[in-house]
């Protein structure tokens, strides 16, 4: 397996950020790490070994990121304006900078992913920018901006809200189509550690199902935990999927 470690500097975020890069060709998937880790978290926690047929075999290439979680996110007692000025510069990073990077690396167009904190950030990159994606597979999110800014909102956050600006778009918004035009996948255990991020998934599953958008949401079981072992079986089982296998 091709592995490479990047380092460039952000415009967006004023900084230097890094990149690991797994695999040689096949469909681009964008990684976002769990909450407040860096770009070797999937390679630290185990879920490059358990990808590494697919990125062997050249089937999935994997571009995965650093977070600024600590600054925006999960800086629970900091300036909430400022906390939520620095998601926005954030997603900035991602969609104008690191997306051309990768269709730089891979013409295909990406898919995005991620578990817990991952799973969110995976969601808003996606639901904001379709265009930029093929689809998307996001484990066990909290999709729920009040749980990290304890319901402050103000018209930066409003943005990274989506259970907040998903019910509100229009059912004419051009997005609608291409949300069904991509595979989009959503998947939660019911297990332990799973039940902050429960309520807000069969929330999303009511606004896609109004909205006519078509998702596979998918509930695991109570034996199902918010955890790495699990969040291993869940990819495998749905990249097959998202590459067109079946």
């Amino acid at each position: 397996m091709q592995v490479e470690a990047l380092t460039h500097y952000s415009h967006s975020l004023k900084r230097d950020m890094h990149m690991m890069i797994y695999g040689q060709g096949g469909v681009p998937f964008l990684g976002f790490p769990t909450q407040n880790s860096m770009c070797r978290n999937y390679e630290d926690f185990g879920m490059i070994d358990q990808l590494k047929d697919f990125l062997d075999d050249g089937k999935l290439q994997l571009f995965v990121v650093d977070t600024v979680d600590l600054e925006s996110w999960s800086d629970k007692e900091g300036d909430k304006p400022r906390r939520a000025a620095r998601q926005e510069q954030y997603f900035h990073y991602i969609v104008d900078e690191v997306i051309p990077f990768i269709r730089s690396r891979n013409p295909q167009p990406p898919a995005v992913t991620g578990c817990s904190m991952g799973a969110n950030h995976s969601l808003i990159t996606f639901l904001r920018r379709p265009d930029l994606f093929c689809g998307m597979i996001a484990l066990s999110g909290v999709y729920s901006t009040d749980f990290f800014f304890g319901g402050y909102m103000d018209g930066t956050l409003y943005q990274s809200s989506q259970e907040r600006f998903l019910p509100n778009m229009p059912a004419d918004h051009p997005y609608i189509q291409m949300y069904n035009e991509r595979k989009i996948i959503l998947c939660s255990g019911q297990g332990a550690w799973e039940d902050d991020g429960l309520p807000w998934l069969r929330f999303l599953e009511q606004v896609f199902r109004e909205k006519g958008i078509h998702a596979w949401i998918d509930y695991w079981g109570y034996d199902v935990s918010h955890d790495w072992p699990w969040w291993f079986k869940e990819m495998r089982y749905f990249l097959p999927y998202m590459l067109g296998e079946h």
